[in-house]
């Protein structure tokens, strides 16, 4: 049995320290100035409640971070300042370099972690992808054996894990923002049965299947300032046009790619980052 310090008992935190009580490990949390509603929630998970942050760190060889990225390094920072020295599992969802910072910086083996999926357990698997010193990962993989809880090795490097995290998340937040607004838009013009209509037709792969992204940097120079056209619209009813764009300033960046669809898709990708005083270069 390994003894874990569970820093941040949100809906994705317990359900993890549940998972990982239920494969008998002990996980501690500090219930002082919590809700109500949190301690219920602790105690449904099984977790064991401790007096104080220095107590449960000094009884855990494990400290599991799983909060909200504003208050990430604030945590951090607790804990180092009572020099844990075991690992310390960052698994918020924040940049590659706050944790590289974090990694440099503290007492404890940092393991970057970032977390894909539902809290366990459910219909779809939850993913823990870790990265950082082998023999750490390995101690955190092993407090995994049995939990449902998939567990996978992303590199050896911090901030690989969150990388990934950011990336995904960089698709899944905004489109599924940008359908909202798009779903508000058509609403207010009444036509939201026929947008519907046009999704049933769009392809349901738009991540996982690249090969289509060189044909967007090729119309990008089109599609751009038919992006500011969204924007206006969204504005004249009422919603926020920021995403939009945004959008067309990311185009930008795809000019002199323009009516080149055979563009090899490591090029395309290449040029989002051709930026020179915001502008992208010639």
């Amino acid at each position: 049995m390994t003894t874990l310090t569970l820093l941040h008992p949100g809906s994705m935190g317990a359900a993890i320290g549940a998972q990982l009580v239920a494969v008998g490990h002990r996980v501690l949390w500090i219930p002082d100035g919590r809700s109500q509603h949190t301690r219920q929630r602790a105690d449904r998970a099984g977790l064991t409640p401790a007096p104080s942050l220095r107590a449960a760190l000094s009884a855990s060889d494990i400290a599991v971070a799983i909060c909200p990225p504003g208050v990430a390094e604030e945590i951090a920072h607790e804990v180092d300042e009572l020099a844990f020295s075991g690992v310390y599992i960052e698994a918020n969802a924040i940049s590659p370099e706050r944790v590289l910072r974090l990694a440099t910086s503290m007492t404890a083996r940092v393991v970057d972690g970032s977390i894909t999926g539902p809290p366990p357990p459910g219909p779809r698997a939850t993913r823990l992808y870790l990265a950082g010193d082998p023999e750490s990962v390995t101690i955190v993989e092993d407090v995994f054996n049995g939990a449902d809880v998939e567990v996978h090795v992303a590199g050896d490097t911090p901030g690989a894990a969150s990388a990934l995290k950011m990336a995904f998340a960089a698709f899944q937040r905004p489109a599924r923002t940008l359908a909202a607004l798009a779903h508000a838009l058509a609403d207010t013009h009444g036509v939201g049965d026929l947008l519907m209509e046009e999704a049933g037709r769009m392809p349901h792969d738009l991540l996982s299947d690249t090969a289509y992204l060189p044909t967007v940097a090729a119309r990008a120079w089109r599609w751009g300032p038919e992006m500011l056209e969204v924007a206006d619209a969204l504005r004249s009813a009422g919603l926020p046009g920021d995403l939009a764009e945004a959008t067309a300033s990311v185009m930008r960046h795809w000019d002199s790619d323009k009516d080149r669809p055979d563009l090899p898709l490591a090029e395309a990708l290449a040029h989002l980052k051709r930026v020179t005083s915001g502008m992208p270069q010639s």
